[in-house]
């Protein structure tokens, strides 16, 4: 059945709610499925406390004349201060689906700008004497925002942000790691190992197998330096064989070559620079902290 080109278009539903609390006013806020932060009409005009019946019948009279106007910039004073802009951008209102309920939302960015009408509005002496109160909510709830951006702020009351931070970690990774499996190819310079073995002061012989220990300092120096959730995300991808105790493939062979590999490179080179200027393994971990003090997140890839 073809649906009627009348009939409205569905309303999209809140991802995430939550309730975003600036100073003594609190805004119910949402995240919509497209990622955008809204939040409440409702809410705006009470932290303004623009809760006058004239206000709801300025907004309905504009309403009339195809100009939806929010109840807390409906004051007619306040007219000479909206841009156009500000009308057709943040002041462009959003519905949404909160449950059963219809929320009429703005743009969480309108906020800090309805609070700028209104102080303009004050210091042009515009304002009648019980609008001053609304314009001194407006200057409170400004510098409630000073210091912390409002889509921050939505993101952590409505617990966005958790998600936000897996959805970084996932385009790093996919970006960092290979899809496939690369053929092996030598990836550590003998060098590498000949330094922690002269930092260890154990005797180097290159035709000789390798400590056990090895993989351990390997790990330690290496592989934990690298982009938070990096090694979690490898140790998937190449488990301990069952009974061995041992990985089948080398961790390298995982990293991507455009990103990875050459990451992987510039860390050997560094890490081998430390280790040359270290006289013992003490001293070469000090320098290894001073280099690298946030171990994990000093690897910030411009995804």
């Amino acid at each position: 059945m073809l649906k009627s080109s009348d009939e409205a278009p569905k309303l999209p539903k809140a991802t995430h709610k939550g309730i975003l609390k600036i100073g003594d006013a609190e805004i119910p806020c949402a995240v919509l499925p497209d990622g955008k932060r809204v939040i409440s009409e409702h809410g705006i005009t009470q932290a303004l406390g623009s809760r006058s019946g004239a206000s709801k019948r300025l907004k309905k009279a504009a309403e009339g004349h195809g100009a939806p106007l929010p109840i807390f910039i409906a004051p007619s004073q306040l007219k000479p201060f909206i841009s156009n802009e500000l009308m057709s951008g943040p002041l462009s209102p959003i519905q949404y689906k909160d449950g059963r309920k219809t929320v009429q939302a703005y743009d969480a960015t309108v906020l800090p700008l309805v609070c700028d009408v209104w102080l303009k509005a004050r210091e042009a002496g515009a304002l009648q004497t019980q609008q001053l109160i609304r314009a001194q909510q407006a200057e409170i709830l400004m510098r409630g925002l000073a210091h912390v951006g409002i889509v921050a702020l939505v993101d952590e009351a409505t617990g966005f942000q958790a998600e936000r931070e897996r959805d970084a970690l996932h385009r790093l990774l996919e970006a960092y790691l290979s899809e496939e499996r690369l053929a092996w190819a030598k990836r550590f310079p003998d060098e590498f190992y000949k330094q922690i073995y002269r930092l260890k002061g154990w005797k180097w012989s290159s035709g000789k197998a390798r400590t056990p220990f090895i993989g351990k300092i390997t790990n330690n120096i290496v592989y934990e330096l690298l982009p938070a959730g990096v090694l979690e995300e490898l140790k998937v991808r190449n488990p301990t064989k069952p009974g061995s105790g041992y990985r089948q493939w080398k961790h390298h062979q995982f990293l991507s070559e455009d990103i990875g590999q050459p990451d992987l490179r510039d860390h050997l080179l560094q890490l081998i620079a430390i280790m040359k200027v270290s006289r013992t393994w003490d001293a070469f971990e000090r320098n290894l902290d001073m280099a690298f003090p946030q171990r994990g997140t000093q690897f910030d890839l411009d995804l």
